[in-house]
């Protein structure tokens, strides 16, 4: 099995913090070699391991925001 490889080009914000040292965080990630683009998911304290997660395009974080926007302005 392949090792997937990463690089935390830029940190962009911890969401929040659990109670085991997990952070969840948004950063533009560059997987395996290929082009960064928006991740969110769960890393341990020193980033040896992470949970799964979503990977985004610029163009599907620009849609995510759109409709975030709309679903919170309703509350």
């Amino acid at each position: 099995m392949r090792e997937i490889q990463y690089e935390i080009v830029k940190e962009i914000a911890v969401l929040s913090r659990n109670s085991g040292g997990y952070t969840k965080e948004i950063n533009l990630i560059a997987w395996n070699g290929h082009e960064p683009k928006i991740d969110i998911r769960s890393f341990s304290s020193n980033r040896e391991k992470c949970g799964r997660g979503i990977t985004l395009s610029a163009d599907e974080a620009a849609a995510l925001l759109e409709v975030l926007k709309k679903e919170l302005d309703h509350r």
